[in-house]
């Protein structure tokens, strides 16, 4: 029977309670911290976002028939903004660079940060982290297809138009904390500074598309050095993969995103070696003039080629998980304002990270018996996908 999961809940600010840990004390750090975007007029998402609001709510309106909560005054235009001011731009990178130099003192070396971000104000945090100290290495996309765009229709002559897109991604910024010496001599020493592919990579279902994923292609995305072509491709060892290399994208599975790939992933027929060129010769141009391309084995892979890990928005089951599922809490078309005052039960936190998702991020960087930093605990998701 293994040994039960250990963990610590800290209360308060967490550039204080960081404060209080060991330096070099933690392996990884998974968190989705405060966009800076007043998302759904949450008074912590962003530094005097209520200042903005109750200035932005003073202001006359050219609608003549605009209320104390319509037109430009409404949360429905105000959800999404942040402040565009170079001074309110400073200052959300300013606290991104207190929390992220915190997070660097606390991590091991090597130890990698990935942190959420909103598409407006990723720039920022990303500045940041990097400024604070860390590399970064990645971003990876979470693409989903049911975002509800937080858009102002304008009327009369102007009716189309509209002021915002639907949003349908989510950035993840992958930072690692420097270390001396290579990675494989950090990971003897803290576990550290290398990605967990083989936890995470993408399993097939089609015959052929294995075959690609085994035996000598095993590790697809690495060169050989004994290649005779930049796509002739091997396992490390000679070992067999149990899937596809994971990507920096990750998307939902819905209809919507999975229609954006190609139906068919497979070659439409094998290369031969003496296929014209675009320039209407047969082979390849080079230096020394005309040789013939290199002839490869035919695949015939069928299937979408949404071949990324995906994970949907959260479930009402997963949100509620623990609690009292309070079930349909608002009826279809209930206003924005009505939501945001209205007492709800169960898990009402606006942004839950699905456990799935969470628990992909974490099988990417933790170790083995890994210590995992979420200075911004929300609901709990990342905690709840690493005990279970």
């Amino acid at each position: 029977m293994e040994p039960p999961m250990e963990y610590e809940l800290h209360l308060g600010d967490c550039l204080y309670v960081m404060r209080s840990l060991p330096a070099n004390s933690v392996h990884i750090v998974v968190t989705d911290p405060p966009y800076g975007i007043r998302f759904m007029g949450k008074s912590w998402d962003g530094q005097d976002i209520e200042d903005r609001a109750a200035y932005r709510a003073s202001m006359p309106s050219h609608v003549e028939a605009c209320g104390p909560n319509g037109g430009h005054r409404s949360i429905a235009a105000e959800a999404g903004k942040y402040d565009l001011t170079p001074a309110g731009m400073r200052a959300f990178q300013a606290f991104t660079l207190d929390w992220a130099t915190e997070c660097l003192r606390v991590l091991k070396p090597g130890g990698h940060l990935l942190s959420f971000a909103a598409a407006r104000t990723y720039h920022h945090m990303a500045v940041g982290i990097e400024i604070a100290g860390f590399e970064i290495r990645d971003q990876i996309m979470w693409v989903f297809g049911s975002g509800f765009p937080k858009s102002h229709n304008l009327k009369g002559e102007h009716l189309g138009w509209g002021t915002a897109l639907k949003p349908a991604h989510e950035p993840i910024c992958i930072a690692r904390k420097p270390f001396p010496g290579t990675v494989a001599a950090n990971m003897l020493e803290h576990g550290t500074g290398a990605l967990n592919i083989d936890a995470c990579r993408i399993g097939v279902v089609d015959a052929a598309y294995a075959r690609n994923c085994s035996g000598d292609r095993g590790n697809a995305g690495t060169r050989s050095i004994e290649a005779q072509s930049a796509t002739s491709l091997r396992a490390g060892g000679g070992s067999a993969a149990s899937g596809r290399w994971p990507a920096n994208l990750i998307h939902d599975g819905s209809d919507v995103i999975v229609a954006m790939f190609p139906a068919e992933a497979g070659a439409a027929a094998p290369v031969m070696g003496t296929e014209p060129t675009a320039n209407g010769f047969s082979g390849a141009v080079s230096y020394s003039g005309m040789r013939e391309r290199m002839a490869g084995a035919f695949h015939g892979d069928t299937g979408s080629a949404a071949r990324f890990f995906y994970c949907a928005k959260t479930s009402r089951a997963d949100r509620h998980a623990g609690l009292i599922d309070p079930g349909p809490q608002f009826k279809k078309g209930t206003k924005l304002r009505k939501v945001e005052k209205t007492d709800t039960k169960g898990n009402n936190h606006p942004t839950v990270k699905p456990t799935d998702l969470m628990g992909y991020l974490l099988r990417l960087v933790t170790p083995l018996g890994g210590k995992t930093l979420d200075p911004f605990m929300g609901s709990g998701s990342t905690g709840k996908a690493a005990v279970l």
